[in-house]
């Protein structure tokens, strides 16, 4: 992996592709990414807020140039490229146009993820299904963890159809060495719960009688785990003795009632060991005993795909502190979970989207190092604002935090590549690659009369490596400037030369 191009605190005004392109590979471990839902609105803040200047179209439409990009995803990546046509054909050239401009950054956010990375992709049900299949395409359906559905408010009146309440957040990671600590933001139970949950009690507190064994599958008997014990033949009742041996439950064991406990290899032996701490549960009626489980062990409930709660920001709770009129704004503690379940202290977050900064200041938080992108400059005054309002207990540290955010608009240079041979070198090979014809107009040509160029200019994150260059005509290079290669290609079937 290599060692990151950038500060912590760092905020890019610009194009999230051409900053994205200039990133190191495999510098950045948890993405999370609010983009625009193609909802066919246009977003504003309210005359007068704090926020008056932001504004963005979520409205889009397919171009030539998005027609060369699908063309060149045809032989890059196929299967990315069948998703968008057929988005095209099931739902029109607006989806179409949409989903390209998120492939292409999408193949990006996947090159700059390490492998124990993973991304969050937040969303409404508008592109929800392709963008689902596009993910699956460029990170692979296995490595897709879940798709929770947040509730971002309890009601909503939508005139003839059930009212829509809720987005989706879909869950991908890069690979099975992905960071995960479900512990990290499990839900505390309340008296009521666990009153409900843990209905005995003895000397020691509230517990529960927990099983004691398992399915019987295909064990035989005679195995350990068949045979009775103190009079209970569960073998003869479908079942097979499974006293805890691993676990966070037998870890408590260990800690708190029998040293070693976690190192007893027979079943029966554990059993044992269990009946004389006093911690199973052997009922006056009943088929077998049961493990009594304490309610002061119980650390909460797991995360779940439902996210009921925080909701979002309404008419009703616009009056929290934490509301700064910014549009499609979401709250913190939503971020704060996503990025403690799948980030350790002082691992680097990205936001490409990043808006109002909730995910950096979310980040910030809770220790993480972070950087964002977005198109409006003003995301740099607003993660700098927010920094300085974090709470009393950072407050020696706020103002020298806010100090140390980086604003850049250039693109980042790439620092993770062997350095390539000179230009000069290169050519013969681009010759021979491309049987001497020119990538534009496709005309055959000397090699003196090609010139060499690059297909994504330097300015938005190319490279002087043979993956990026191409030999292209006199006229061709014209043409091009300063522009990435589809608008070239797009240009060139306007004129009716391609």
């Amino acid at each position: 992996m290599a060692a990151a191009n950038f500060a912590d605190k760092t905020i890019w005004t610009g194009d999230n592709l051409d900053i994205l392109r200039g990133l190191n590979s495999e510098c950045v471990d948890l993405i999370y990414l609010d983009p625009p839902f193609n909802s066919n609105r246009d977003y504003a803040a309210p005359i007068g807020s704090q926020e008056a200047e932001v504004a963005f179209k979520d409205t889009w439409y397919f171009s030539d140039l998005d027609a060369i990009t699908v063309e060149l995803l045809d032989k890059q990546h196929p299967p990315i490229k069948q998703v968008i046509v057929t988005a095209g054909l099931t739902h029109g050239q607006g989806m179409q146009a949409y989903l390209c401009m998120m492939a292409v950054r999408l193949l990006e956010m996947h090159r700059v993820l390490k492998p124990t990375g993973s991304i969050y992709l937040h969303c409404d049900d508008a592109a929800n299904s392709y963008l689902r299949l596009l993910l699956d395409a460029i990170f692979g359906a296995g490595q897709r963890r879940n798709e929770m559905i947040w509730r971002r408010a309890t009601s909503h009146n939508d005139p003839q159809r059930y009212g829509r309440i809720l987005d989706h957040i879909l869950y991908y990671v890069k690979s099975e060495q992905y960071y995960w600590d479900g512990d990290a933001v499990r839900t505390p139970k309340t008296e009521d719960e666990l009153a409900k949950s843990y209905t005995k009690t003895d000397d020691r507190g509230r517990y529960r009688s927990d099983n004691l064994t398992g399915p019987r599958h295909n064990a035989e008997r005679g195995s350990p785990s068949t045979l009775p014990w103190h009079g209970y033949d569960v073998y003869a009742m479908g079942r097979v003795w499974s006293a805890p041996k691993t676990g966070r439950y037998a870890a408590y064991i260990e800690q708190h009632f029998i040293p070693g406990y976690r190192s007893i290899a027979g079943v029966h032996e554990r059993l044992e060991a269990l009946d004389q701490a006093g911690l199973i549960y052997h009922p006056p009626r009943g088929k077998w005993p049961g493990l009594k489980r304490y309610a002061v062990a119980d650390i909460g409930i797991p995360p779940q795909t439902l996210i009921l709660e925080p909701t979002g920001f309404t008419n009703y709770s616009k009056g929290r502190g934490e509301w700064i009129d910014y549009p499609t704004q979401k709250p913190l503690a939503l971020l704060e979970r996503l990025i403690a379940a799948s980030s350790r202290e002082d691992d680097v977050v990205l936001d490409p989207f990043c808006g109002c900064a909730t995910t950096l200041i979310a980040a910030e938080k809770l220790g993480r190092q972070w950087i964002g992108i977005d198109l409006s400059p003003k995301a740099v005054e607003l993660v700098t604002r927010r920094l300085s309002e974090l709470p009393a207990r950072l407050r020696e540290t706020r103002q020298a935090i806010a100090g140390l955010v980086t604003a850049r608009e250039d693109i980042p240079h790439r620092t993770d590549r062997e350095p390539p041979p000179s230009l000069a070198q290169q050519k013969p090979h681009l010759y021979g690659k491309q049987a001497g014809d020119c990538a534009g107009c496709g005309t055959h040509f000397q090699v003196r009369h090609l010139e060499i160029d690059h297909v994504l200019p330097q300015s938005r994150g190319g490279t002087d490596h043979l993956d990026n260059l191409q030999l292209l005509c006199g006229s061709c290079n014209r043409i091009k400037g300063n522009r990435p290669q589809e608008y070239l290609l797009a240009r060139l079937r306007e004129l009716k030369i391609r």
